[in-house]
């Protein structure tokens, strides 16, 4: 829906004529103008203003950051048009209500006035999502160590990394004043001891979490870039940031046969690769180069390549598959695709901007075809990739896997906020894990974070 739209609902005979519609239905016929991104958005604007951080966010000179507030300002603008739009009808309104008019026509006055009150309060009511969310951000915040590590079980650096982007996602910053900011500021400090990166950059070594650790912690610090406490941390996360893609990018020159050329595994000298641990590598490779950081375009291709060499279907000689519907695999040359590594290869696909290829279009249609289900042995690693992958191929797609996965991950949080794996494979990583990549998955409604965004 554009700003056109919206302006025109104020009309009397849009808004408030016979066939008319409420603003929340007018709200409603565009998933990407939702009443719920415009309800926190009109919560982050007002609160950055109340706790006078405008100046901070506005002297930000890194390109993240600025992406970040358009992000947000693009939001209060349709918030701000909505109000328009409701000035604008409420002035009709009253323009109707004169001594001499009817009884008829007084009558469809309040019943005008009536519709638009209750749009207002709307409009900032939390929907059954939000409130989700919120119970999850404060459960992640009272997993909080003394020393500003989010985390129930191990590999401290990385669940705090991950608890971050959740947090991130759904609009909290480190700058902010509450509880939730204050949290997330100490959490994105303890990331930055200096204990947690090696000399050669890795991030992996000091809580045992090898490069999925690294490529998770880059990630955030990469979307993080510029959203620091004061310019002094936005230079250490700059800092960080560059060694530890410096570290992926010589990790993806180890010498190694052709089927692996381009990936990552488990360490940075490893001769293979995964599909797994290389999306890490690549979202974060993708994040950094948005950010500006020094990361050469055939980095990124040969990626790309890799994950062309894991798509099961036979691809011919002009790149396309075999089959219409087909997806990726752990590593290339398995011919049976999972769920889990079909959605992360959709997803890096996409942020790589491949957003027409037919691995793209057949990998969104196996996994339309083949929907999670809660006992998967990734449920919470394959949910994520799904809700962001399909929301970037958008359409049917996006509303049909949005519906689902709030309607799975809804029923199955529990009452202090966190997600349980059924699987014991993810539930030994802890509520941590499992709960930031529910939050993740939720924050599809507001896309904040500029890697989700299309």
């Amino acid at each position: 829906m554009n700003p056109g739209k919206l302006m025109r609902a104020s009309r009397a005979g849009d808004l408030m004529g016979e066939n008319s519609m409420t603003l929340s239905q007018v709200l409603a016929a565009d998933d990407a103008w939702g009443v719920g991104k415009i309800q926190r958005g009109m919560r982050l604007a007002l609160r950055a203003v109340r706790s006078e951080n405008r100046p901070t966010f506005a002297a930000r000179r890194d390109t993240r950051a600025r992406r970040f507030v358009v992000g947000h300002s693009r939001t209060f603008l349709r918030a701000a048009l909505v109000g328009t739009a409701l000035v604008l009808s409420s002035n009709w309104v009253s323009a109707q209500q004169d001594p001499s008019q009817s009884g008829e026509t007084a009558a469809k006055s309040a019943d005008v006035q009536d519709n638009l009150s209750r749009d207002v309060r709307t409009i900032f009511e939390k929907d059954q999502v939000d409130l989700a969310v919120d119970k999850a951000i404060r459960y992640l915040v009272s997993q909080q160590r003394p020393d500003g590590a989010i985390t129930d079980r191990r590999y401290d650096t990385t669940m705090t990394a991950l608890a971050i982007m959740a947090m991130a996602s759904v609009g909290v910053q480190p700058a902010d004043p509450t509880p939730d900011g204050k949290a997330m500021g100490r959490a994105l400090a303890f990331v930055l001891k200096d204990k947690h990166q090696d000399d050669t950059g890795y991030f992996g070594r000091s809580d045992g979490s090898r490069m999925y650790g690294h490529g998770i912690t880059t990630l955030m610090l990469t979307e993080l870039l510029g959203m620091g406490i004061d310019d002094t941390q936005d230079q250490q996360i700059q800092q960080r940031c560059q060694k530890a893609i410096d570290l992926i990018l010589s990790a993806q020159k180890r010498t190694k046969s052709y089927r692996y050329q381009g990936g990552w595994r488990y360490t940075p000298t490893s001769a293979d690769a995964d599909l797994s641990v290389s999306v890490w590598q690549l979202m974060a490779l993708r994040s950094a180069k948005n950010d500006g950081l020094q990361v050469p375009a055939g980095a990124i291709q040969q990626a790309v390549e890799y994950l062309q060499r894991s798509y099961v279907s036979t691809l011919d000689r002009n790149g396309m598959p075999d089959k219409r519907a087909s997806g990726f695999s752990y590593t290339p040359g398995q011919t049976r695709a999972t769920f889990a590594m079909t959605a992360a290869g959709l997803l890096a696909m996409q942020v790589c901007g491949q957003y027409e290829s037919p691995l793209v279009t057949g990998s969104a249609e196996w996994l339309r075809q083949h929907p999670p289900k809660w006992n998967e042995r990734f449920f919470f690693y394959g949910i994520y990739y799904y809700a962001q992958g399909m929301y970037q191929r958008g359409g049917d797609f996006a509303r049909s896997a949005r519906t689902l996965v709030q309607d799975m991950l809804l029923e199955k949080q529990r009452g202090d906020g966190s997600w349980k794996a059924q699987n014991s494979t993810e539930a030994n990583v802890g509520g941590v894990y499992c709960t930031s990549l529910a939050v993740l998955s939720l924050s599809v409604k507001y896309h904040f974070l500029p890697i989700y965004q299309k």
